[in-house]
């Protein structure tokens, strides 16, 4: 099994990033569960390098793919998350969505003919993964509809990929004093969802 986390837990925090206190909990039951697993990462400095699109690169990148030359490296992070078993996605609750590298992210996996394709009858994931699980943790409390949570439900959808789950901690700014324990119950939850994975 080959699980594909995209490390978008960026923070002023640094190593105190509760976003990634939340993986790191995830990965640890994950690895202690799935003992034969390869854990591949996407780096924050991977995100932070990419160049979002302009209509000249939106022109290559059609070209290429008009001809099916899927083994362009504009196409190796589509690839990738194409191939994975699961996946993987930690990036905090910011300005009510998530950063903006994680946005850019998307666009490269979102190629059309590689990770998904439409016919007649509308659009089809073409993505190996049975689960994603989106984990996040913000200042404020969890909101039903955060964009972050529902785009990431939409992108499941349209990659093909059957379960989506998400682990949102919640209400960490409200106040300090109780917010080690709303990140303790969060990555319990993250713990549990990963033994099931």
């Amino acid at each position: 099994m080959k699980i594909l986390f995209v490390d978008c837990c960026i923070s002023r925090r640094g190593g105190d990033s509760r976003t990634r206190v939340l993986a790191d909990a995830f990965l640890a039951a994950f690895r202690e569960k799935h003992q034969d697993a390869e854990v591949e990462t996407v780096s924050q400095e991977t995100l932070l390098a990419l160049k979002p699109f302009d209509a000249a690169m939106l022109d290559d990148r059609d070209a290429l793919a008009s001809v099916g030359a899927w083994d362009a490296p504009v196409f190796d992070l589509a690839r990738q998350f194409r191939a994975a078993d699961g996946i993987v996605v930690a990036a905090p609750f910011w300005d009510l969505s998530y950063p903006a590298a994680l946005r850019t992210y998307i666009e490269y996996i979102s190629a059309n003919g590689l990770a998904y394709h439409y016919d007649e009858q509308g659009c089809h994931g073409d993505c190996r993964a049975s689960r994603l699980v989106y984990l996040t943790s913000g200042g404020d409390f969890e909101h039903e509809d955060s964009v972050g949570v529902v785009h990431w439900r939409q992108l499941a959808t349209m990659f093909g990929i059957p379960r989506f789950d998400y682990v949102f901690a919640g209400g960490l700014d409200i106040d300090p004093a109780v917010a080690p324990e709303l990140l303790a119950g969060a990555c319990e939850l993250a713990r549990k969802l990963a033994a099931e994975f």
